[in-house]
């Protein structure tokens, strides 16, 4: 029995629309990474991208469960001397509602030229609105 390879013609990729008011951020990071990979799809292959588009809304509104507010701490560092930057949950939903999302979406994708093509799939808006009606996404 031969191993089947999806080729580019069989791969058809969706439009997916997800909104995230009330959702934990972990359980919806491993399901939007599993969207974006394709691993849903019978005709996954693990070098291929075979995933759909995932256009995330009212990422302001996502849950969180336990203390994460007041205890996740965001690491950045700038290469130089005393670069450190640590930047709290809290303060990032404030500002940048969609880096939280991204940051825990990309922690679940390969790390390599692949997981940089499926991540760029992946649209998130802070609120209800977002530019991608022309493409009709279905609720996921």
């Amino acid at each position: 029995m031969k191993t089947y390879i999806p080729k580019p013609k069989d791969i058809h990729h969706e439009w997916l629309l997800i909104d995230a008011s009330g959702q934990r951020l972990g359980r919806l990071a491993t399901k939007v990474a599993t969207l974006l990979r394709g691993k849903h799809k019978p005709i996954y292959t693990p070098f291929l991208d075979t995933g759909d588009f995932v256009v995330i809304i009212n990422a302001e509104k996502i849950s969180f469960s336990g203390k994460k507010e007041e205890q996740k701490i965001y690491f950045r560092h700038s290469s130089y001397p005393g670069g450190s930057t640590f930047t709290p949950l809290k303060s990032m939903m404030k500002s940048n509602p969609e880096m939280v999302l991204k940051k825990a979406i990309w922690g679940m994708v390969p790390h390599n030229a692949l997981g940089r093509k499926i991540f760029s799939k992946l649209k998130i808006y802070a609120g209800p609105d977002h530019p991608h009606q022309a493409q009709a996404p279905v609720k996921a």
